[in-house]
């Protein structure tokens, strides 16, 4: 999970809908008073785990035998919900969670967490008979069945997700938190529109992608989109909008005064445009690139839209350049999670002091910036056409972590990240993003090692460690997972 103090104090958008339910075996409930109600309130402590973390819980209950397992599967179905977390209580039957699991046809998250950190023997053993010993030692006997139950898992060819850890222990409290965060990205990307305009950047290989199997990885659904449209929209917006975009400008960035008022203008009649085109495809994500054939209209709006699509990044849209297919549901996940998500690359690296250089032309994730976001005037976008207003900046100081959606052979996509840490120091004012990372590697070992994977030339920035929040993601989705530092 990201930390919680590095968040973009933006509400995370989506909400998703989790089924909870306690794992036990009916056999005990008359065999033991009150061993059921106390197991039922140790699930309705996770429950409030999970709401805390803002999803929606749908409370199953006790599933405790064959019947209880059918209603809590049928149940799961009707609500459409997007995962399953089954907390186990004491020893249950492996063949009541075949029922529930194979019914249920959702992820699967198994908890196995005991009442405190210790069993105290002294005050089980002082209780008044055995059968009441006995009780209070089953209310204990959560670890019991995950054997068996990873053992079913196994067999059935099925992801096995563990969870081990005690309620009253707050490292298992935040890895059930980062579960729910992982629950949250994979049906937030199941309902992802992602906008695709223009086409590719000619000869960028890394870049180009089987959208088929993008869908069926990750579940987004693809809009193309014409850059002819946008320029439509955007000679329909008024001299009134125009006017309140500039001002908006100028209040979220710093505005250089070498830059003219025209291409402000510009900038401001496309950023309009943008939110106009983005609310008429519902659109979640963009990827863009368009060289153009010398049209005046489309040629005006691809070199006036870096301000509109900085704006839309921070609001949760993330926008990629250069047609960044897969970069773009990179940053979009990091979105998700509250991290962010800035377009970036590598560039450079300064062997003195084992610091990475990366930055890039066009968008940056204005939410996550260190200081003001300056607006500057190009003469040129270097390998691109046109001219106009760009902005620069760099990440937040802090911890950060990469993410890069690269090309797998087995599973079609696996992720790629990597923890460390934007440094303040001297960066290139050239009108781009620029910052300077720090990871627990040398340069030379870091680029050697983010390289052996594979990965575009692109990748995603978000602020936070959230290394471990996104392996659970990848295996939620099926995914590879690979951990450069």
């Amino acid at each position: 999970m990201p930390d919680r103090n590095a968040s973009t104090d933006s509400p995370i958008p989506s909400r998703v809908r989790i089924a909870l339910c306690g794992l036990g075996l009916d056999t005990y409930w008359p065999q033991f008073p009150g061993l059921r109600e106390r197991l039922c309130g140790y699930v309705d402590q996770v429950a409030a785990w999970i709401t805390s973390e803002g999803a929606d819980v749908t409370h199953l209950g006790m599933v405790d035998r064959f019947e209880t397992a059918v209603a809590a599967a049928s149940q799961c179905r009707r609500e459409e919900v997007d995962a399953l977390f089954i907390h186990v209580t004491t020893y249950a039957l492996s063949a009541t969670v075949l029922t529930l699991v194979r019914r249920a046809g959702v992820p699967v998250v198994v908890l196995n967490l005991q009442p405190d950190s210790a069993l105290d023997s002294i005050a089980v053993n002082a209780m008044e008979d055995r059968t009441t010993m006995t009780g209070a030692w089953l209310a204990w006997c959560s670890a019991c069945p995950m054997p068996e139950i990873a053992n079913l898992f196994a067999r059935a060819d099925w992801s096995f997700r563990q969870v081990n850890g005690s309620l009253t222990d707050a490292a298992t409290r935040l890895t059930v938190g980062e579960w729910v965060q992982a629950v949250r990205v994979q049906a937030s990307l199941a309902r992802a529109r992602v906008g695709l305009m223009g086409h590719y950047y000619s000869g960028m290989l890394d870049i180009a992608t089987d959208i088929t199997r993008l869908a069926t990885v990750f579940g987004v659904h693809t809009e193309l989109l014409e850059v002819d449209e946008l320029s439509a929209l955007a000679a329909e917006v008024s001299t009134p909008a125009i006017s309140a975009r500039v001002a908006e400008f100028r209040s979220v960035l710093d505005v250089r005064d070498d830059c003219a008022q025209e291409e402000l203008a510009l900038a401001a009649r496309t950023s309009v445009a943008l939110d106009h085109l983005v609310a008429r495809h519902r659109l979640d994500a963009l990827a863009y690139y368009y060289k153009g054939s010398g049209n005046p209209a489309n040629s005006d709006t691809m070199r006036s839209i870096i301000l509109g699509t900085s704006l839309l990044t921070a609001r949760h849209v993330p926008v990629a350049g250069e047609y960044e297919v897969k970069n773009v549901v990179a940053m979009k996940i990091l979105d998700l999670l509250g991290a962010g998500g800035s377009f970036t690359e590598y560039y450079a690296m300064d062997l003195r002091d084992n610091i990475v250089l990366m930055g890039h032309d066009g968008p940056g994730h204005v939410a996550i910036a260190a200081g003001p976001v300056r607006v500057r005037p190009l003469g040129v976008y270097h390998g691109k056409v046109g001219s106009g207003l760009s902005v620069e900046m760099s990440v937040r100081y802090g911890p950060v972590t990469l993410l890069s959606v690269a090309e797998d052979s087995v599973h079609g996509y696996k992720l790629v990240v990597a923890e460390g840490e934007s440094v303040a120091g001297p960066i290139l004012q050239i009108g781009n993003t620029n910052s300077r990372y720090r990871f627990p590697l040398t340069a030379l070992d870091f680029v050697q090692r983010w390289n052996a994977q594979a990965p575009a030339h692109h990748c995603a920035i978000g602020i936070g460690h959230t290394a471990e929040t996104l392996k659970k993601v990848a295996s939620l989705m099926g995914l590879c997972f690979s951990q450069v530092c």
